[in-house]
């Protein structure tokens, strides 16, 4: 599965290392995705998904059933 959350559609972003003598080489900045188990209770089953660290937040702040309607509708699912 790739690094993307399912609910955000937050992912991987590039960048450089700077040493102190000003030399970059180049990096990647992973996303903080966890695979969590959620009960959805409008469909009365378990889904598995994987959620970044805000995802986790807004799950928590607007409920797993309007998270998942508006993540549908961006395309991230």
């Amino acid at each position: 599965m790739s690094k993307i959350c399912q609910i955000t559609g937050k992912k991987a972003q590039y960048g450089n290392n700077v040493a102190h003598s000003n030399l970059r080489t180049k990096r990647k900045f992973n996303v903080n995705l966890f695979t969590k188990k959620f009960y959805w209770v409008e469909q009365d089953r378990w889904i598995n998904l994987n959620v970044s660290a805000a995802g986790l937040r807004l799950i928590n702040k607007v409920g797993l059933d309007a998270a998942i309607r508006s993540a549908a509708e961006n395309g991230f699912i």
